[in-house]
């Protein structure tokens, strides 16, 4: 766990604080390692220690807050990386607070942008909040979550409270964030609106009177503006915990819709359960730790078997089944491993590369040039010809045929396969 060494401006905040002297009890100890598991930062650790230790004391729940901005109409499982955090949480006994930025998303986020985000409409925004907190209580339990939307203490400030908010905080300050200096320096514009977006994300905080904010290690500087805007209020300050931002299908970019390399937590489930599949054998360890609600000696002991010589297909099913049952249920996620274990007794060999292709629907001779099966288009399509491709087992006789988003077993040949994860 690190800590932020002589920090300055809204880092200062997060300085380690005096470690408590009284031990800590079996609940707030098991509490802390649930905190720390798979986290980036919990900042300050002791001051969270200190919140622990009065909830137990008092047996009043503490309030946690996630705050997500509808900029898409769907979630998708890298999403889901601190909703996991905040079940765990909310398990607990904890109170979570699941907050809807429908002011905030008429700003937009500027948080690792070099560009000026175009913000939202009205409609645009309410049509994505829709979906958001349905798919959301997927993995948090609905029943002993608050739903709040921002709109409800932004809209009411007006411009004398926007005035006064935003004394409260200096521009010098503003411009230590990392993405607006380097847009300062390179001479691209940064509107004002955008100094805007952390201060009303902050105020949230207030508003909520939250003890812990989580996000993704993107968000850290708006967490930490929300702990200096409570002291400004005369609150207790928050305390931030920052999650990893999950890569996606490729293995190296955030999962992103716009990167298409995504699984949606609404794809329908034997495409999930694919997807995961096509990830690679390292990331998979990650995706356990941050995805699986698995303990983690459980997790180390499957690990170990895989490093004693076990497949490490074996620990993928796991994990497959597991975020497949999560999102529709056991008897969908059998039917899914079912439906893998046909293919792959197919005469499929155990180790085939994996492949994700952008663009679906694909037809079939630009994925086998792309897949690396075939040198050329039309190579590709004079084997569709002479009955050399099989998907899934079934030969190709169709030159026109075009895949849909999901998982594919492809083989050109009798040597030549791939498994190849398709997304539009």
């Amino acid at each position: 766990m690190s800590q932020t060494a002589a920090p300055t401006g809204p880092d200062a905040l997060a300085a380690t604080a005096a470690t408590p002297h009284t031990p800590l009890t079996d609940g707030v100890r098991e509490a802390l390692a649930i905190s720390l598991r798979g986290c980036e930062e919990l900042l300050p650790e002791a001051e969270w220690v200190k919140k622990l230790q009065r909830a137990e004391a008092t047996g009043q729940p503490l309030r946690i807050k996630l705050g997500l901005d509808p900029t898409a109409p769907d979630i998708h499982i890298g999403h889901t990386v601190v909703l996991n955090k905040m079940r765990q949480l909310q398990d607990l006994g904890h109170k979570v607070i699941f907050l809807i930025g429908d002011f905030t998303s008429m700003i937009g986020d500027p948080s690792g942008r070099n560009a000026t985000r175009p913000p939202l409409t009205r409609e645009q925004i309410e049509a994505n909040a829709q979906t958001y907190y349905k798919q959301a209580s997927l993995v948090l339990d609905p029943a002993r979550t608050e739903i709040r939307y921002n709109s409800e203490w932004s809209d009411p400030l007006g411009a004398r409270g926007m005035i006064e908010l935003s004394a409260k905080y200096t521009l010098a300050r503003m411009l230590e964030r990392d993405d607006f200096t380097k847009r300062f320096k390179a001479g691209n514009p940064i509107s004002l609106h955008e100094l805007l977006y952390p201060l009303m994300q902050g105020y949230d905080s207030v508003a909520l009177k939250s003890d812990l904010e989580l996000g993704g290690t993107d968000q850290k500087f708006n967490l930490l503006v929300g702990r200096a805007l409570q002291q400004e209020y005369g609150q207790e300050p928050q305390c931030i915990l920052t999650m990893p931002l999950l890569e996606g299908l490729d293995g190296v970019e955030k999962m992103s819709k716009s990167k298409h390399n995504y699984i949606g937590i609404t794809d329908e489930p034997n495409s999930m359960f694919a997807k995961v599949l096509s990830i690679s054998d390292v990331q998979m360890w990650k995706w356990f730790t941050l995805l699986s609600f698995r303990p983690e000696a459980e997790i180390a002991a499957l690990k170990r078997e895989v490093e004693g010589g076990r497949n490490p297909k074996d620990a993928k099913v796991q994990l497959a089944r597991e975020i497949t049952t999560r999102f529709h249920g056991a008897a969908a996620a059998e039917a899914a491993v079912e439906d893998f274990h046909r293919r792959a007794a197919g005469g499929v060999p155990d180790e085939i590369p994996d492949v994700a292709l952008t663009g679906a629907p694909l037809a079939i001779g630009a994925l086998l040039k792309q897949a690396g099966l075939a040198p050329s288009t039309s190579e590709a399509l004079r084997l569709v010809e002479q009955g050399g491709v099989r998907v899934d087992g079934s030969t190709v006789s169709d030159k026109g045929l075009k895949l849909a988003p999901g998982c594919y077993v492809v083989q050109v040949g009798k040597r030549k396969f791939a498994r190849v994860t398709l997304v539009a």
